[in-house]
Order: structure tokens, then sequence, then C-alpha cells
């Protein structure tokens, strides 16, 4: 791991700040109001910071483009959704925005179609299955910004000093958790459950694909209260409810999981593939190894794929157009490029949108073969659908409603109400 660290830090400081061919502006510069969305502990230092080389991804962005400034947020996940609808009530939305929701934007007429922006190039560059994410009405309206797949990771020792194998159905799960608990007496967790507003529609997606359910049907209209899926969901608070998962679902995110797993206390987590970066990160030295996600007897588990979006919203009041759109075109043209994307999607470890990467990575790390390989197997969720932010939060409170006491069934009928009408 640490070698292919060092290879991607070389590869981030030989970024050129060569000319990228400058638009012809009027007197005035153009400066480009951007939100990125706060990864890891990373994000801020790579696009504001001092990196390595001394500089960082704003200053070498307007070092190769005069006349085009940029004023850049790094905003939290926990806030960005406010902070976004505070700034459109508020008639200032962002030039250029990074989130993994769009469809209520492009819907309500803020949104950019792409190619009134994206170079013709660099479209072409991305991965046909990410595009398609983000098409509504043979229009697309956002680019992926990286991409990240779930597989089930597991302490290798943990469950060779208890003497089981990992887990590959819902019966099986339990046994296993069942045993960890009664070896180690409770002082580790054996499974791992993110039900936050963070992960609740990740842990939905998890168990209901699992049981052959999901959130739409195959004709991809709005299933959330199928058999299948409330099954699923009383599965999993089943798991909860018998002590085999952390204790606080509702509040624990994805990175209290990760915190755990990397202090040994948690013997397995659905995780993204950059989690043994993050172990890393935190000094967690876990013999560990990756698995298929668990499903139920007959059925096959199905890993998600979370793929995060860049989009540039209208402004009618710009004084030249044509000169803004070019100029969001010049920031994803000058992203993009392989010397600076591959420094950003590796440092958090995640996976690349844009073919030309991929080389790079897997030169760098082999195994990032197989993880490529994972993401052009997984779902992805419904976010093309104008009602997805309404069911990402909907599946999540009827799954911490659940979790004291609530009804599943009759919480994803009024869901499956509201939003099929």
């Amino acid at each position: 791991m640490k070698k292919f660290l060092a290879l991607l830090l070389a590869l981030v400081m030989v970024v050129s700040l060569g000319s990228f061919g400058t638009v012809a502006y009027a007197d005035d510069e153009i400066t480009l109001d951007v939100i990125i969305c706060q990864y890891g502990p990373n994000t801020n230092e790579w696009f504001l910071g001092k990196g390595m080389d001394g500089s960082n991804f704003v200053e070498k962005f307007e070092a190769a483009n005069p006349g085009i400034k940029l004023n850049l947020d790094v905003v939290s996940w926990n806030d960005v959704y406010t902070e976004v609808d505070t700034r459109i009530a508020n008639n200032n939305a962002p030039d250029i925005l990074n989130i993994d929701v769009f469809a209520n934007y492009a819907n309500e007429g803020l949104l950019l179609p792409v190619k009134d922006y994206c170079p013709d190039d660099l479209f072409a560059d991305f991965f046909p299955s990410f595009i398609d994410q983000s098409i509504i009405d043979d229009t697309c309206w956002a680019v992926p910004d990286l991409a990240s797949a779930r597989a089930l990771f597991y302490n290798v020792d943990i469950l060779n000093e208890v003497g089981v194998e990992v887990p590959t159905t819902w019966a099986e799960l339990q046994d296993v958790s069942q045993a960890i608990i009664d070896y180690y007496d409770g002082e580790i967790y054996p499974w791992g459950i993110d039900m936050t507003t963070d992960e609740g529609q990740a842990a939905f997606a998890y168990y209901t694909w699992g049981n052959g359910g999901g959130f739409v049907d195959a004709n991809g209209d709005w299933a959330v209260n199928s058999p299948e899926n409330v099954e699923a969901i009383n599965f999993a608070i089943s798991l909860v409810n018998d002590g085999y998962t952390n204790p606080n679902p509702a509040t624990q995110t994805r990175y209290d999981l990760q915190d755990m797993f990397a202090a040994g206390k948690l013997a397995m987590v659905i995780a993204p593939n950059q989690l043994p970066t993050y172990v890393a990160d935190k000094g967690g030295e876990i013999n560990m190894a990756t698995a298929g996600i668990p499903a139920n007897e007959g059925k096959t588990g199905s890993s998600v794929g979370v793929m995060d979006r860049v989009m540039a919203f209208k402004d009618e009041s710009a004084p030249d157009q044509e000169a803004r759109n070019e100029a969001i075109g010049k920031f994803l043209e000058f992203f993009y490029r392989p010397e600076n994307y591959v420094g950003w999607v590796s440092m958090e470890g995640f996976l690349p949108a844009v073919n030309s990467a991929v080389e790079a990575l897997v030169e760098a790390d082999p195994s990032f073969g197989a993880w490529l390989d994972v993401l052009g197997s997984c779902q992805f969720y419904p976010a093309a659908k104008a009602e997805w932010a309404q069911v990402r939060q909907g599946v999540t409170t009827v799954e911490q409603e659940a979790l004291i006491g609530g009804d599943i069934q009759a919480g994803l009928d009024a869901l499956q109400a509201e939003v099929a009408g």
C-alpha cells in the first residue's frame, strides 16, 4: 500500500502548468463558484491546501487558465444539501456543484445540459454506464465525479480464531455472528450496520437486493413496499435486535463502523473499496479480505455502485453565457486530466469514472483491476428518478423507526403511496 501511495503522489507532483488554450474573455475575469463535497480528511488539503509540491488544485487551475478564477468551497456531506438549497433559495446557486443527487435540480430547470459545456473528447472518456445514470428524457444533466463499489470486508484473524468461514447467506451470517459473540463474550461486534441519514439508503439496498427486491421493479417503477423488501428489512432489524451488530445503527455512521473495524472491534462490515486506505490512515494493522455481500438463500447478493456527480447550474445573469460555459468546460477538462484526476481519485481510494485514468491506476496497483470488474457488475441507485431524494430519506426513516419498534410494512406502504401516486 505504501508503495502504491508513493507512486500516486509522484503522479500528482508532475502536474503540468502549461497552457490549455485560454478562453477569449472580455475585460473582466470570469469567477466560477464551486462546491466540492468533503470526502475525507484530505479533500480540503488537495483542493485548497498545500500539496507536496507546494501548491493545490485551485492554484494550478488558475495558473493554467488565465482569466478564470475559482471561488471554491469544500462542504461536508452533512451540510451540503442544506447549503445548496439555501443558496438556490437566495438566487445564488453555485456555477459548479459536486454532489450525489441531480434529478430534482434538473426537473426544476436549474441545470445546464452537459452538452452545453463539456468538451466532446472528455464526454467520450466517461464510462457509458456512469453517464446513463444521469440521463433524463435523453438529456444528460451531470457527469460522474468518481465512483466506489461496496463489498464485504472481514477481519481474517477474527474469523480464523473463532473457526468460522465468511458467510455467504443470511442464515450463515446469523450463525457466524452468534459464534463470534460466544467466543469473544460480546467484546467484538460481529456485523456493522449504518442506518443513519448518511448511509441508510445503502443499507436498504444491501438487504433488499439480496432478497430479490429493491427500490424499483423490473419496469423501473417504484416498488419500495414489495414483500421482498419488507422481509429484507425485517431481517436487517433482527440482526440488531439479536445483538449481532454495532449498538446504535441510527447514529453510528460508516466512518464510525470503519473506525471500529480499524481498531479490531468489528469483525465484518460492508464498505467501499477505499477501506484499506482509511484503515491505514487510522494506523490500523488489520489482516483483512473481501467477499461478496451475503444474500438470502437462493438469491444473489449485489454490490452497490456509488457514483457522485459534477453538474453546472444556469446563470441567466451572466453577461457572456458562451464564455461562462466554456470556462466550466475548462474546469472539467483540467480536473479530469490523468495527471490531476488520478491523484484525486486515489487520495481517498476511489475508483475512476474516465477511461484515461484506468491505465495509470492499474499500473500503480494491479489490484485496482479487480475492483473495476466489481464496479461493472454492481447496481446503482435510481437517482435519475425525480423522487429519489424523497425515497432516499424515506427508507432511512422507515429503518430508524423500525429500530424502535415501528411497523416496516406500514412505513414502506406510506412511502410507496407518496412517491408512486
